[in-house]
């Protein structure tokens, strides 16, 4: 369901290292004073162990929505579109942010034009030779790319070869997976657990349709994710939603900080063998 990168006649769509690992520890405030440690009714302050991360999808095309995305208060991470005229500036700008940089790969959907993908799209049609060649070309075209996760993809992410091989090149280069989970069918999470490789899996897509109201109920959801459960993994875009996203993400932050901790998506993969 992630949305197409090219704007023209965007809105007619309805789309869906170092790698970090552990659990970060969020200390109590240390008092100097032994009559502050020795004070029953010192207030302490409660460590939050829920984790949130959100990835931002499609940049890299100048898209709407960037300058609001990348001044967000939180730390998030930014899935840039390879081969594109503002890719790597993109990559760039957000890395100097403090940001993490993930690739952001065309993948071949169910339904839907390959021209829609942009270029250097994997398709299941393709060699192994030439999936294999657009992927580490792909790596490269994104300055500071610490993993991957799929643009569109709900045919290429149910295929095994294909996954394979993008599990594989992983593994080389220790890059980390979050399957966008456009598709039930995804093979990401089973390959990449049996190969040892991290990844995490998307359980939310903000604006998956572009209206204010739709993303702001989606933001309703998300929230009740996070009471429910430890972690909660969302994507949002640029582009024809991307100053709603952002309005509606930045306005939820206060809420969300009382539940849970903002962190990066490589705080959130999961190394557990699949079955």
């Amino acid at each position: 369901m992630t949305m197409i990168l090219l704007k023209k006649n965007a809105a007619t769509r309805r789309i869906s290292l170092a790698v970090t690992m552990g659990i970060s520890l969020f200390l109590l405030p240390v008092h100097s004073g032994a009559a502050d440690s020795l004070n029953p009714n010192q207030p302490v302050a409660e460590s939050k162990t829920k984790k949130v991360a959100i990835v931002i999808d499609d940049f890299g095309n100048n898209m709407d929505g960037t300058t609001e995305m990348l001044n967000l208060p939180i730390p998030f991470t930014v899935a840039v579109m390879p081969f594109l005229p503002s890719t790597k500036q993109d990559a760039q700008l957000a890395h100097d942010k403090g940001h993490e940089v993930i690739l952001h790969l065309p993948m071949e959907p169910v339904r839907g034009k390959k021209s829609w993908l942009g270029p250097g799209a994997i398709t299941t049609d393709l060699s192994s030779d030439e999936i294999h060649k657009r992927i580490v070309a792909a790596i490269e075209d994104v300055p500071y790319a610490i993993g991957i996760n799929n643009h569109m993809g709900s045919k290429a992410t149910a295929d095994e070869r294909v996954m394979n091989i993008l599990v594989d090149i992983c593994k080389e280069k220790n890059l980390i997976l979050l399957d966008s989970r456009t598709t039930p069918h995804s093979l990401i999470g089973k390959l990449a657990g049996q190969k040892g490789v991290p990844f995490s899996e998307n359980q939310l897509f903000f604006d998956d349709l572009y209206t204010y109201s739709h993303i702001s109920n989606q933001m309703v959801k998300f929230k009740k994710f996070v009471k429910d459960r430890d972690l909660v993994i969302a994507i949002g875009h640029v582009g024809p939603p991307g100053k709603k996203t952002a309005q509606v993400i930045k306005e939820a932050i206060p809420t969300i900080q009382k539940e849970a901790t903002f962190v990066p998506l490589s705080q959130t993969v999961n190394l557990n063998a699949r079955k």
